[in-house]
């Protein structure tokens, strides 16, 4: 496919770039909500899952729909952060069979981590230049006045 890939009509609403003539009115439109976390995590998963969620869920960026995407992103940050506690502990140069010194093999499993955490963080916003172009439109309060003092800038 060429071009850009497409964009969820509410990340271009986010972004202030949405245009309802070229929006799809048919797109599905998910509840926002947080999924459980997967029991296959690992523990550093696990808490990378209970530290982010909470925080895409009050954004509206996370609906059941995301888990395995969620799941994916928490993954990779437990492989990056196993290999970063190796990478302390033996260093970033090992020798091999022959005596020589060689890069340490774990190097390949951080940088793969950090590619596919850096592919997820993009798509849930949570980078600094992906975040630049969000607008996110604090949640009602219900309450009629304090949403008009809200829209005059006084609360």
């Amino acid at each position: 496919m060429r071009g850009r890939k497409p964009q969820p009509d509410e990340l271009k609403k986010f972004k202030g770039t949405y245009d309802p003539r070229y929006g799809n009115p048919n797109a599905p439109k998910p509840r926002v909500s947080r999924p459980t976390c997967p029991q296959f995590l690992t523990k550093t998963a696990k808490a990378e899952w209970k530290r982010i969620a909470p925080e895409l869920e009050a954004l509206g960026l996370l609906t059941q729909l995301d888990r395995a995407a969620l799941a994916g992103y928490c993954s990779a940050f437990g492989d990056y952060v196993d290999a970063s506690k190796v990478l302390a502990k033996e260093g970033l140069v090992i020798r091999d069979s022959k005596g020589r010194l060689i890069p340490h093999p774990i190097l390949r499993v951080l940088n793969k981590s950090q590619e596919q955490m850096k592919s997820f963080l993009v798509e849930f916003g949570m980078t600094p230049s992906s975040r630049s172009r969000l607008s996110v439109v604090p949640p009602s309060t219900g309450d009629p006045m304090e949403e008009l003092l809200r829209g005059l800038g006084i609360s």
